[in-house]
């Protein structure tokens, strides 16, 4: 088995897989090998070659979670009555590779919590930072290349 999906979805699967499970619930996962991995995996990019990264808040929304630490007031639009609410959860700040065209295939390539009262501006800017640093490790760019551009909103 390669993934956890791949683990749960085998016919001879019935009980957890000890040493994985226990593994995760040590908390002992080495984050910054998948983040390498993802960086070294093949990547959308429109026509011209360059990289295009966007980057996004989005929130994961727990308002029935009041036991639950850290959570921070999420802003949202809509739920059902078209008005801009304030809602406990959980703010992530995602980067996807992007290309151009019909498909509109992304590829995450990290994702971050933003802590209450975090400065979104300046973990955003260490979190495209490292990102970019991760790619040209895994030789995604070089010089010479077209310059990575970075698509940003407010």
């Amino acid at each position: 088995m390669r993934t956890l999906v791949d683990l749960t979805l085998a016919p001879g699967h019935r009980r957890g897989h000890g040493a994985l499970y226990g593994r995760l619930n040590q908390g002992r996962i080495n984050v910054a090998r998948p983040r390498r991995a993802l960086a070294g995996m093949p990547l959308p990019r429109p026509a011209d070659g360059r990289l295009v990264l966007a980057v996004d808040a989005s929130p994961w929304l727990r308002p029935d979670a009041s036991t639950c630490a850290d959570r921070a007031f999420c802003h949202t639009f809509g739920r059902g009555e078209g008005k801009h609410q304030m809602v406990p959860g959980w703010p992530y700040s995602v980067v996807a590779a992007l290309e151009t065209g019909r498909t509109s295939w992304t590829a995450v390539l990290d994702a971050v919590r933003l802590e209450p009262g975090a400065d979104v501006a300046a973990e955003t800017t260490v979190q495209v930072r490292e990102v970019i640093e991760r790619l040209v490790a895994a030789g995604r760019w070089r010089p010479g290349d077209p310059e990575v551009l970075v698509v940003l909103d407010a």
